[in-house]
This record gives structure tokens, C-alpha cells and sequence, in this order.
């Protein structure tokens, strides 16, 4: 069911100075911030020969990457996103497993501007998973 992995997402305490790292001192390509309100962050991919990182950063106080900032200041691991071909039929499968689709269980446009779902972190060896159509 799940394809390639799309990207590992990182939480930062501070977004300019963790592009900068990864521009300057690991020589990656490195996007221009993007708000994305809907999902309360703000984001920038690092561009790999393989897949992408997204480093996240709180966009507002009621931020979910702004709890997980408190809870880890130094920032880290966030979640795995994989791609799936159908984000419908995935999410159908996996709740008739038994797993548990976080939110309304309805797919939002994820930073990519396709479809995407959040999987509990329970369900799957304490990794919040994020299920991306392509």
C-alpha cells in the first residue's frame, strides 16, 4: 500500500538558523519558507537526491509543532510521510485494521498541495505518520 518515503519532517526552534545548516554547512538545496496556515506551521525542504526533509517551525501559538517544541526544545524527529496512490482506499484500509486517522479522518492539501492524513503515533511504534497522495 505505501510507496516511497516523500520526507522526515523535523521540528526546529528556529527555522532561519536550521536552512542555514543544512544550506551552508551540509550543501543542501534548500526552499523558501512557506506558510501553511491550515496546518498552523511554516516550512522549508531540504532537497535530497532520494527524498526531502521538512523542517517545521510553529506558525501561531496553537501551533501542534509549538507543543511539540515545548515538550523538545532542541527540536527533533516530527513525523514520516510515505506516498500512497489512493489517500481514500489507504485511509479505508488502515481504519479497517484497526488504525486511527487523526483529525476527522478526512484528507487535507498538505504542503505539496496534495492530499494528506495523519496516522496516530500509537498505531505505528510511537511515529506519527503522514500519508501524502501523489
Amino acid at each position: 500500500m505505501i510507496g516511497r518515503l516523500n520526507h522526515v519532517a523535523i521540528a526546529v526552534p528556529d527555522l532561519e538558523a536550521a536552512a542555514a545548516t543544512y544550506r551552508g554547512t551540509l550543501g543542501a538545496r534548500v526552499s523558501d519558507p512557506q506558510d501553511e496556515p491550515d496546518h498552523g506551521v511554516t516550512v522549508v525542504f531540504v532537497e535530497l537526491p532520494n527524498t526531502k526533509i521538512e523542517l517545521l517551525h510553529p506558525l501561531g501559538e496553537d501551533s501542534p509543532i509549538a507543543a511539540f517544541l515545548a515538550r523538545s526544545p532542541s527540536g527533533g524527529i516530527h513525523h514520516l510521510c510515505y506516498e500512497v496512490e489512493d489517500i481514500l482506499a489507504a485511509r479505508d484500509k488502515l481504519k479497517a485494521e484497526g488504525a486511527r486517522v487523526l483529525g476527522d479522518g478526512e484528507p487535507k492539501i498538505g504542503a505539496h498541495g496534495k492530499p494528506v492524513l495523519f496516522l496516530h503515533p500509537k498505531d505505528f511504534m510511537g511515529s506519527l505518520i503522514e500519508l501524502e497522495q501523489v
